[in-house]
């Protein structure tokens, strides 16, 4: 903690040279240390555009560690002119790089990137999928749709939550249709969010297709549909909840059914 204070000071005076500090910046990204790695990265992006084409060439270094914290920093700067050298390798056996790749394509929101992110939701490590899900949503790719949707049933937690935001923040209209299809998935995950998110958009089409899974065969589904209309219409104004809580039998459904409306009374 004694050179704390000069940490700030000594960022700035390497960002000051510019250009010419890059390639030294560079082979600082084999370090081990967390704090050093970022104190890098910081003074890149403080240099911004012009350390661009250095990094650029160090994409193709044989250093796997460089070129992933490369593609880091180049994320970070978000300046469009890396956008294809980072297409380029996405392909990388690594899947950390992969994952940076994906990542500082989000960010840089160059349109050119849409099919390489879109093909990210497919890889078969679930860190890059959940990367590509975030990038699709920062981007809002309606491309990608289809595919956010079938991952609101993958096996990995975070995938799934990272495909439902990025889901809700695209156009409604685009979604809902899709989402129709899943809640009769086999899948249960993806039955079962696709009733949340429903509930969560709140529309007449939404609440329409809700109401049709509240007799669904599945019990699990039926709860998780009745839930979601209450959630969305606590004060039952379109009527729905009359249609299918009385005529519920299922001891546990009921029962997930009272405590949403206890729990939508509480929350006014």
């Amino acid at each position: 903690m004694t050179y704390v204070d000069m940490v700030e000071p000594a960022k700035d005076s390497l960002a000051a040279l510019g250009q010419p500090a890059v390639p030294f910046m560079i082979e600082k990204f084999t370090t081990k240390s967390a704090r050093a790695k970022w104190a890098v990265i910081h003074v890149l992006q403080r240099i911004g555009a012009p350390a661009v084409p250095d990094l650029v060439t160090a994409l193709n270094r044989p250093d796997e560690k460089i070129v992933q914290n490369v593609c880091w920093a180049l994320g970070d700067i978000a300046d469009s002119s890396a956008t294809l050298p980072l297409m380029e390798i996405y392909g990388h056996e690594r899947w950390q790089v992969r994952d940076q790749v994906v990542r500082a394509l989000g960010r840089i929101k160059d349109d050119r990137a849409e099919g390489v992110i879109v093909e990210a939701l497919n890889d078969t490590l679930a860190q890059v999928r959940k990367a590509a899900a975030v990038s699709c949503g920062q981007m809002k790719l309606t491309g990608g749709i289809e595919k956010l949707i079938s991952l609101l049933g993958d096996d990995f937690y975070g995938v799934r939550m990272t495909a439902m935001e990025a889901l809700m923040k695209m156009d409604t209209s685009r979604v809902v249709p899709v989402l129709a299809d899943s809640v009769n998935s086999e899948n249960r995950l993806l039955g079962n969010i696709a009733c949340d998110m429903l509930g969560r958009y709140g529309s007449d089409e939404a609440l329409e297709i809700l109401l049709n899974q509240t007799y669904s065969v599945n019990l699990e589904r039926r709860a998780h549909a009745g839930v979601a209309i209450i959630k969305a219409d606590p004060d039952d104004n379109c009527g729905f909840r009359r249609l299918f809580y009385n005529n519920e039998t299922d001891r546990l459904v009921r029962l997930k059914l009272e405590s949403a409306v206890r729990a939508a009374q509480d929350a006014r």
